[in-house]
């Protein structure tokens, strides 16, 4: 199903460049935090992530934070960060990426979501009109509810593996 495709599949939230961006037409990204930005309930940033934001910065791409958690999660990472934030967005509904995306005063298809997770991040900025890139998650998660998710996931990635290599 299309809608569950990201546009792009990368390992890191690190590997995305502005040259790439430039390349999808893309001016502003809204990024998930949990096993995107940090460790799952973690305020530390991934190595490198500071420089990154830096870099997009440097480069004219707008940031913003969309995240289910509560601005009590969210405030002091996005603080840390220099970034503005949308906590409880209640992803996958569209609501969320419309509030973060308009935050950045882009077109929402020159706006992408950057998230680790297909049925939340992926499927909310696609049905949002975003462009999607999805990101490996920096840790597994252990709860039996993602580990059924990501064997769910495993074979929406198999087949976007597929269609690039075609």
């Amino acid at each position: 199903m299309k809608i569950l495709q990201p546009d792009i599949l990368l390992h890191r939230v690190t590997d995305i460049t502005p040259e790439l961006l430039r390349e999808l037409h893309v001016r502003g990204l809204v990024l998930d935090v949990d096993n995107t930005l940090a460790m799952d309930k973690d305020q530390t940033p991934l190595p490198g992530l500071e420089c990154w934001i830096a870099q997009m910065k440097a480069g004219g791409i707008a940031l913003t934070i969309l995240s289910n958690n509560s601005a009590a999660r969210v405030s002091p990472f996005a603080g840390r960060l220099g970034l503005p934030f949308v906590s409880r967005a209640a992803k996958p509904l569209c609501f969320g990426y419309l509030r973060a995306a308009g935050s950045l005063c882009l077109p929402r298809r020159q706006t992408a979501i950057v998230g680790d997770q297909i049925f939340t991040d992926i499927l909310g900025g696609n049905l949002a009109g975003l462009r999607s890139i999805l990101v490996e998650p920096i840790r597994p998660e252990t709860g039996w509810s993602f580990r059924v998710r990501r064997h769910i996931e495993a074979g929406v990635i198999d087949k976007y593996r597929r269609r690039r290599e075609k």
